[in-house]
């Protein structure tokens, strides 16, 4: 069972109009989020190529 006033109080500060909304768009950022983490746990797995320049890609 959904807590009434936390879905009160996400309906509020969304914006949604519908339940179905707030659920939905709870699930995409709970999947984003774990996907995040995944890559942290690669995170010094990873070796650049030794000319790769970060800074100019930024620039792009």
């Amino acid at each position: 069972m959904i807590d009434d006033a936390l879905m009160k109080e996400a309906l509020r500060l969304s914006g949604m109009k519908t339940k179905r909304d707030v659920v939905h768009r709870a699930l995409e950022e709970f999947v984003r989020n774990l996907k995040k983490r995944d890559l942290r746990e690669i995170r010094g797995k990873i070796q650049f190529a030794t000319d790769y320049d970060y800074k100019r890609m930024r620039s792009r």
